[in-house]
C-alpha cells in the first residue's frame, strides 16, 4: 500500500465532472456490447476509484470486487448504494497478488499508471476462470499533456497494436480494441480505447 495517496485531493469532487461520467457511461455501453455481462457474473474493477464504471455496469451483474490503492476514493465509494454485492479491496496489485476466480476483470484509465502491463495482464489472466473475460479503457498513445498533476504516470497512452500483441503474449485471444470516447480538455481532445480478449 502506497504511504501517500495521490488522489486524496481528487476524490472529493471526482464524480463531480460531467467528463468523467460521460466516459464511465461510454465505456460501460461498449462493455455490454461486447461481452455476455448476466445476474451471476462476478468481477473485477482494477482501480476503481469511487466507482463510476462499476456504478455503470452494477445493474448487469451480480457482484464486483472493487480494487485500488486510494483510500479517499474508496471512501466515496463506500457510500454508495449498487443493485450487485460489492467488496471493496485496497490493494497495491503491482505488489500483492489477490487469491480470487472471477468471470471478468475490468479497468478504466488505470493501466497508464502501471509500469509493467506485462505483468499485470499475467496477473489478470491467474484471476481469471477459463473463458473469463479482460475489459480494458484507456487512452490512444497522447503527448503527456493529458495530465496537468502527477498522480503516477507510466504510459502516455497506448498504441493499439501494441497492446494487443502485449494482450496476445499474455495468453488472451479473440483480442479487440477500438476507439469508444473522446475527452476533451480546454487545450486538446483525447481519444479512450476499449480493449476486450477472453481467456
Amino acid at each position: 500500500m502506497n504511504s501517500e495517496d495521490k488522489f486524496a485531493h481528487k476524490a472529493k469532487e471526482y464524480d463531480a465532472l460531467q467528463r468523467r461520467l460521460d466516459t464511465a457511461n461510454a465505456i460501460a455501453a461498449k462493455i455490454k456490447e461486447n461481452i455476455n455481462l448476466t445476474k451471476e457474473t462476478h468481477i473485477i474493477d482494477f482501480g476503481s476509484g469511487t466507482g463510476l464504471l462499476l456504478e455503470a455496469l452494477s445493474n448487469d451483474i451480480a457482484k464486483v470486487t472493487a480494487i485500488d490503492i486510494s483510500p479517499s476514493m474508496t471512501s466515496i465509494l463506500r457510500e454508495k448504494e449498487l443493485p450487485c454485492k460489492l467488496d471493496i479491496i485496497e490493494l497495491d496489485l503491482t505488489k500483492q497478488d489477490l487469491d480470487i476466480q472471477v468471470d471478468g476483470i475490468v479497468t478504466s484509465m488505470t493501466m497508464h499508471h502501471i509500469k509493467d502491463i506485462k505483468t499485470m495482464l499475467e496477473k489478470f489472466a491467474k484471476m481469471l476462470k477459463s473463458g473469463g473475460f479482460i475489459a480494458i479503457a484507456d487512452l490512444e498513445s497522447e503527448d503527456g499533456t493529458f495530465h496537468d498533476t502527477d498522480t503516477g504516470v507510466e504510459h502516455f497512452g497506448f498504441e493499439n497494436e501494441d497492446l494487443k500483441q502485449l494482450v496476445q503474449e499474455s495468453g488472451f485471444k479473440n483480442c479487440k480494441i477500438e476507439t469508444v470516447t473522446k475527452i476533451s480538455k480546454p487545450h486538446k481532445d483525447f481519444n479512450v480505447f476499449l480493449l476486450t480478449a477472453f481467456k
